[in-house]
Formats: C-alpha cells, structure tokens, sequence
C-alpha cells in the first residue's frame, strides 16, 4: 500500500484549498463537514487508505485553506468542482467514489446531480438528509447564535475554523432550506434535496446515526432526531433501492465510529470493485 500522501493545491476564486491523497486501490473523494478538517478525520482517512486511493481536502475558511470573503453552499460547492476539475486534470484510473460528512454530504449529491459522468457510486455520512422541516425555528435562534458565537479556540492551524459565529449560523440556515425545500421567511415550499437524489442514477450508499443530535429526552434533541429519521424515510420512499447503515452514534459518528465507517464502505463495494481495488 502507498501510505506517503500526495500533496498539492487548488486556488479558485481566490481561496487556497490544501489536497491530500494516498493510498491504494479504487479513488475515492472525501469530502468534510462544516466547521470539521482534514486533520480532525485523520482516523477516518488512515483507515480509508488501506483500501481506496483517498483523496481529501479543507473547506474555504477550514484548516489549511485560506479564509475567503463569502461563504455560501455556493462558493463551497464552486471549491469541490475545481478540486474535482484538477483531479481530473492529473488523471484518475476510474470515476471515483464521493464520500461526504454532514454538509460534505450535501456538498457531493449536489455534485453528483451537476456532473454524472465525473462520479462512480455515493456514500452519504450522516448528512445530504431531505427531512420534513427546517431544524433551526425561530425559537431556536438565540440559543443556535450563542452556541457557534462560544466555538473553542483551538490552537492547532490544521483544526482552526476561521468563520464566525453568525457565519455558520446563516449557512445552518441555508442548508435547512436546501435540505428541506421550506423556507420559512420566504413562506416558500419545495422538494429541496429530493428532487438532487431525482437526478442521480449511481449507487448510494448512507451511513446514519440513530441519535444525531444526542440520545437525550429533553430539549432540541429528541424533535432533531425524529426528523433526522423521517427524512430518511422520505428518501427510501423516493429511492427504495438505497443501501443504508445506521451506527448507534450520534453526528460525531466520523470521529467516534471511524473504523466502523471505513469497514461498512469497504463492504459497499460490488465484487467487481473489490476485484480491481
């Protein structure tokens, strides 16, 4: 197995993205969540790289990459296309898997939608989930700016965050509308992330956590994870064949369940791709 990483650098729209790949065996693009890093899933990647030629990166204003003076599902979802531009560019032996965490989950359905022929198969973690209603209500504000306004501090460049608060806040909000189809300001209803999983005919393969937001019985906590759950029935309704396995974990599942998460994509494999891995 190739265990010495690849490293190189992507610019677009004058943000600076850190690429990292290693390993042996069938590609595969991960993509992180919002306010996680590349250093911060370096279980996860090690345990990938036995199998996959793994290739991941930091988010605009994540890690290693620059700050950037807009942050939207947009401007990230723009920062996947020329790291998966400059992939291709270098050459892959295969239309590569995407693998996405949380917001890293919506960022390659959307993807996969927009360009078919530039994905192999999906693996949606715990995120990309087309649930009945925005979580974040009005009633919910106060308590959700507070939470992201008090992030730790962390001394570490490669685990560093560099939005703020009311940043991450605003895109929570963006990607309730985007997962949902309500808008609850706009008074707008639509089929929201559905209509994305409409559109693409690969393998998709979900990992999701029986508790998302916590096993606790009070609070947000038990609302969130009802919904978590009946968006996943909304989706097996629209996409019966979809091949799901549920960790008893909650969000943190990349972090917490890593080895289990690794083994579960390398079992999602078809013979076929096992034979060339």
């Amino acid at each position: 197995m190739n265990t010495t990483a690849d490293q190189f650098t992507v610019r677009h729209n004058g943000v600076t993205i850190p690429v990292s790949r290693g390993g042996t065996g069938r590609p595969l693009v991960l993509c992180p969540g919002l306010t996680s890093t590349q250093a911060e899933l370096h279980e996860l990647i090690d345990a990938l790289r036995r199998d996959f030629d793994v290739v991941t990166f930091d988010l605009r204003g994540h890690g290693l990459s620059s700050a950037a003076d807009r942050y939207s599902f947009e401007a990230f979802l723009g920062d996947f296309v020329a790291v998966m531009a400059e992939l291709r560019r270098r050459g892959l032996p295969s239309a590569p898997i995407l693998a996405g965490h949380s917001y890293g989950a919506d960022l390659v359905v959307h993807y996969a939608c927009e360009y078919p022929d530039s994905v192999g198969e999906l693996v949606v973690i715990d995120g990309a989930n087309p649930i009945p209603a925005p979580f974040i209500t009005a009633a919910d504000l106060p308590d959700f700016r507070a939470l992201w306004e008090n992030l730790e501090t962390v001394d570490d460049i490669a685990r560093q965050v560099r939005l703020t608060g009311r940043q991450i806040l605003d895109l929570n909000l963006e990607l309730d509308v985007l997962r949902s189809g309500i808008d609850l300001e706009l008074d707008v209803v639509g089929a929201g992330i559905l209509d994305r999983y409409r559109g693409i005919d690969h393998p998709i393969h979900m990992i999701m956590s029986t508790s998302m937001a916590g096993d606790s019985g009070e609070g947000r906590a038990p609302r969130h994870n009802r919904l978590w759950r009946a968006g996943i029935d909304r989706l097996i309704h629209e996409r019966p064949g979809l091949s799901i396995s549920w960790l008893d974990a909650t969000h943190a599942l990349v972090v917490t369940h890593a080895p289990e998460i690794a083994q579960i994509i390398r079992r999602a494999q078809t013979p076929a791709d096992r034979a060339t891995s």
